[in-house]
């Protein structure tokens, strides 16, 4: 069974609350069980996690080697800024998919750019929650 890592960064833990009409009313609980019932019936074990910190999430990426096949990261802010996941991204040579709940590329400027997408096989953005479930498609084929 391929295992993939769904790794989720800063603020997605406010789902639900924060900026309703950006990301939707759904928590990141209710992403996670979704994820959970597409993942078995695609035959993948997927583990979720959200952290808030930089650096957990490099940390998180360099546990994967030897354990995951395919990563799926929703970076939030980190996405446009933060080359030390970039970096982690590319080193660890893992197949990762960048996905964004909102189009990134119809915001704000700051947005339009991620550093992280040139070391990702894709990116997925814009379609809410089915940003995750096409993530895990695209994962099952990879």
């Amino acid at each position: 069974m391929k295992k993939v890592l769904v790794i989720n960064g800063p603020n997605l833990n406010l789902l639900g609350v924060r900026e309703k009409s950006v990301y939707g009313s759904e928590t990141l609980l209710d992403i996670a069980k979704e994820v959970n019932i597409v993942s078995g019936e695609l035959g993948l074990e997927t583990d979720f996690i959200q952290t808030n910190h930089e650096g957990e999430i490099i940390d998180k990426l360099h546990a994967a080697r030897g354990v995951y096949e395919v990563i799926v990261i929703n970076a939030g802010a980190y996405t446009h800024y933060s080359i030390a996941i970039r970096d982690a991204i590319k080193g660890i040579e893992i197949p990762t998919i960048e996905i964004h709940l909102s189009n990134i590329h119809s915001r704000e400027e700051f947005r339009h750019t991620s550093v992280i997408a040139p070391v990702c096989v894709g990116q997925i953005c814009g379609f809410g929650k089915m940003s995750y479930i096409l993530a895990l498609h695209a994962a099952a084929n990879i």
